[in-house]
């Protein structure tokens, strides 16, 4: 009843086997969280935070907008430079190294800085939720490039070889071979990637983009109720990131094939 088999070909537990298994696991959580609320001595007051479920909503769809965007623009920004690493053009990798080398290793808080009051001024780009955006692409692109990357290398050169052999050109090798391959290996981590993109964009509230997290830091400074403030902050970020996992996690499993 609580055991399942590991082996690749054993059939999954029966629906109603796992839902019961699922429930218990919910339930044990559930007594966890109930057990240890119970144990701080603080009055609830949820009556003042509903007067401000306005912002919450607002600031909750803000945070939708920005992730999708930055989302899409992380994947092209990742594909560009995990090709680029593997480009004949010399300056073109070695600029795609350094770009993700010098991303990866300094915080976003950081860089979210530097992009709004150093180079979003220079150039003179005075929107929020672009610099945002760009920056957020920009630095997720930069782990997307080397999970990209990853998946590609991981394709075995005796299967280039025999794409050339066949008379296949580059672009149709990476676009018959090497890409469909490489997806299976890349989505596991893409999409741990995006879940990080999502919670990452709270982060914009330090330039003062009105997004879910700075919506509810406010609400907190409003009513002085903190844990009432941050549990919707907590729940509306896993209604945004529980169906990216449950999604990717599909097609994982479609694209599963023996190798």
């Amino acid at each position: 009843m609580f055991i399942a088999s590991n082996e690749p070909d054993a059939a999954p537990p029966p629906t109603r086997l796992r839902a019961l298994n699922f429930a218990l696991a919910l339930l044990l959580v559930t007594l966890l969280f109930y057990f240890s609320f119970q144990q701080v001595n603080y009055h609830w007051d949820w009556a003042g935070i509903y007067k401000y479920r306005s912002k919450f909503i607002q600031g909750w769809f803000n945070t939708i907008l920005i992730s999708l965007a930055a989302l899409a623009l992380s994947i092209c920004i990742g594909l560009f430079f995990a090709l680029a690493q593997r480009s004949r053009v010399l300056p073109l990798r070695y600029f795609s190294k350094l770009y993700i080398e010098v991303v990866r290793g300094t915080p976003l808080l950081v860089q979210i800085l530097i992009f709004f009051y150093v180079v979003a001024n220079a150039f003179g780009v005075a929107n929020r939720y672009l610099v945002g955006i760009l920056t957020l692409a920009c630095f997720s692109g930069a782990y997307i490039a080397e999970i990209i990357r990853a998946g590609i290398e991981s394709v075995g050169r005796s299967q280039l070889e025999s794409a050339k052999a066949i008379g296949l050109t580059r672009a149709q090798t990476y676009r018959y071979v090497v890409f469909p391959q490489a997806l299976r290996q890349t989505l596991p981590p893409l999409a741990g990637q995006f879940v990080s993109l999502i919670k990452d964009s709270s982060l914009l509230s330090i330039i003062s983009i009105n997004e879910f997290t700075l919506n509810a830091r406010e609400v907190n400074s409003y009513t002085f109720s903190t844990l009432e403030s941050y549990l919707p902050l907590a729940a509306g970020y896993l209604i945004l990131t529980l169906p990216v996992s449950l999604w990717t996690r599909h097609l994982e499993k479609r694209h599963r094939y023996e190798t």
